[in-house]
């Protein structure tokens, strides 16, 4: 952990004028609604549209000159995808996306737009990455994980560093997991400057594999159901590193439903005017769940991003009213 802190701490110092420094966000509404202090993490707001970005630009500056020159090889569903492909564009660097078959079209088109090719798999993420991974192998070439890579992971910290400097009094902060990239990184960046906040992992009820997974103590394959959060979706790459770290940083676990997420997703739309994806909806849908066990305290949650297709979003805020 302290390991990872120190390469979070350089990665602060480092990724500057690349990265947004996104605002901290008081939500009043939300706030008189809830009887906590909400703070809103707008990661929504950083390139590309989503935290990723920040991971994207740390691994692409460290790159050695075989890596930049070849080329590099990833996995994504999107926001992965398109956060490398404009952090390796601005540096030169060729970059191969592996996707799966369902993939949002909306998503794939903005990965082409950052100037990266696309292959893609049939299966789920786990089997885009594992693919991915596969060829880079067989290509010679860096295969560049959209979350188990120590400095992939120290670029997402640095937003936990940002939410200090910008509120250093926080409770708690409500988190989305998938890989388990996000929360490490902020979990660490957390546990050494503010070790009393709180940090809750927040998951769909639909995709549990690394809730799953930290129940059992093992990395396992479980089947999971279509989920809003499609960010957060798909199984956990083989000895990835996120694992033991989300054992060590994850103070609490919660799960919401579809029908949370829809609902958060459509009262910040209502309240900060926020278009957000599903899985920025989780750890809202998260926070306002378990809010009267925070009355009168400071909550951090996490928007970590926006790209989710526009027809998806107005049926997802539409479908339960």
């Amino acid at each position: 952990m302290n390991s990872l802190y120190q390469l979070v701490t350089e990665a602060h110092a480092a990724i500057r004028p690349q990265v947004r420094v996104t605002p901290l966000d008081y939500s009043p509404l939300l706030t008189l609604m809830t009887e906590c202090e909400i703070y809103l993490k707008c990661e929504h707001l950083q390139h590309t549209g989503s935290f990723k970005f920040r991971g994207a630009v740390n691994k692409i500056r460290l790159l050695n000159q075989d890596a930049r020159q070849n080329g590099v090889i990833t996995a994504s569903t999107g926001n992965h995808g398109q956060a490398l492909a404009l952090a390796a564009r601005s540096a030169g660097i060729p970059v191969t996306v592996f996707a799966p078959v369902s993939a949002a079209q909306v998503k794939l088109d903005a990965i082409r737009a950052y100037g990266a090719q696309i292959e893609l798999v049939d299966g789920d993420a786990l089997s885009a990455e594992l693919e991915a991974a596969k060829q880079a192998t067989l290509q010679g070439k860096p295969f560049i994980s959209p979350y188990n890579d120590k400095y992939i992971i120290a670029g997402q910290g640095t937003a936990g560093i940002e939410m200090v400097e910008q509120q250093p009094d926080l409770d708690a902060v409500f988190v989305s997991v998938g890989g388990g990239g996000l929360i490490s990184g902020i979990g660490a960046a957390f546990k050494h400057l503010s070790p009393k906040t709180q940090i809750i992992g927040c998951w769909p009820a639909n995709a549990t594999s690394m809730y799953a997974s930290l129940k059992a103590g093992k990395i396992i394959e479980i089947d999971e159901q279509e989920t809003l959060s499609d960010g957060t979706a798909g199984g956990i790459e083989p000895g990835s590193i996120t694992f033991p770290l989300s054992q060590q940083v994850i103070d609490r676990y919660e799960l919401v439903s579809e029908q949370e997420i829809r609902q958060a997703m459509r009262l910040i739309a209502r309240t900060d005017r926020w278009m957000i994806e599903g899985a920025a909806g989780v750890a809202l849908a998260a926070a306002l769940k378990i809010a009267p066990e925070f009355k009168g305290k400071k909550i951090g949650v996490v928007l970590c991003g926006k790209n989710i297709v526009l027809e998806k979003f107005i049926n997802a805020i539409n479908d339960d009213e």
